[in-house]
């Protein structure tokens, strides 16, 4: 029997529950999420321009450089990756290929959003949309380039924190009418908002947890109450890394030595454990044995 594709995969886990979806800024962070019990996986945009580019979110990486990192992540896992494809890379034609790209790079659902290039991060103030016309052009775009009918089109509009809820309802509606499979609105300022949304949408919702930003945090309990399929947490994992290495860094330098921090390190056997490390030496073992040709 053939394997189940991630995008089908995907649909199923949130046809039974509403899944929490960590951000991994690396490979190595995604079989962690893997290993920790969660059901799928998150390939931010604003982690990747920050914990790999070290370049704000406002667009500057390549579909080529996404492309890279999401075949990275969705190889070392097997559960579903989502990806954060920003506006597409261009026009509705440049969406085939990047739906194309990424499909084949393993992912399970491909998300696009309604700003003008360049984007801004979706919390803050002064974005700008693209006319509802030319995001449902991408949209049917991109459910004609997927091959696997699976594989999940996220919508995301930008439209609350820019025009208001009517107009990122009504863009939603739109939305998926053009194709779309989940709506993800983002920049909700409260939880009436975020009811207000779900009781107007017909379809899988994603949740926007980003720490520090326009929406209050939510619980898991919350929002699946209010209907929400999927609850992403971006970049929660760069942020508690980040202020974790700035912390160490310190303590070396205050202390010449990093002696104190080895209890708040993975060891280096949980660090092979979770390479796999024995599995790739008892391998190479077995290449340079003998073989019984019968």
């Amino acid at each position: 029997m053939p394997h189940p594709s991630p995008g089908y995969v995907l649909r199923q886990l949130v046809a039974d529950a509403t899944i929490q979806v960590p951000g991994a800024f690396n490979a190595l962070v995604g079989r962690l999420i893997e290993r920790s019990g969660y059901d799928a996986v998150y390939l931010s945009g604003a982690a990747l321009s920050a914990g790999v580019l070290a370049l704000p979110d406002v667009g500057l990486f390549s579909l080529t450089e996404l492309v890279q990192q999401a075949r990275s992540l969705a190889s070392s896992v097997d559960i579903p990756v989502i990806v954060d494809a920003d506006t597409g890379f261009g026009a509705a034609v440049n969406v085939e290929r990047t739906i194309l790209e990424l499909e084949a790079a393993g992912a399970a659902a491909i998300q696009l959003e309604d700003q003008v290039l360049p984007k801004r991060c979706g919390h803050l103030s002064g974005k700008s949309l693209i006319e509802t016309d030319e995001m449902c052009a991408k949209l049917r775009a991109a459910v004609a380039a997927r091959r696997d009918p699976n594989l999940v089109i996220i919508a995301r509009t930008d439209a609350r924190g820019v025009n208001g809820m009517d107009d990122a309802i009504a863009r939603a509606n739109q939305y998926l009418d053009a194709g779309a499979d989940w709506i993800f609105p983002e920049a909700l300022a409260d939880a009436a908002e975020f009811e207000q949304f779900a009781q107007a949408i017909e379809a899988p919702l994603v949740a926007n947890m980003t720490e520090f930003g326009k929406s209050p945090l939510l619980t898991l309990d919350e929002l699946a109450n209010l209907g929400y399929a999927a609850v992403l947490y971006p970049v929660t994992l760069l942020r508690v890394a980040m202020k974790a290495a700035e912390a160490a860094l310190a303590v070396i330098a205050n202390e010449g030595t990093q002696v104190e921090l080895l209890d708040l390190m993975q060891s280096r056997q949980e660090l092979y454990d979770l390479l796999g490390y024995e599995n790739y030496e008892a391998r190479d073992r077995e290449y340079f044995s003998p073989q019984d040709p019968s």
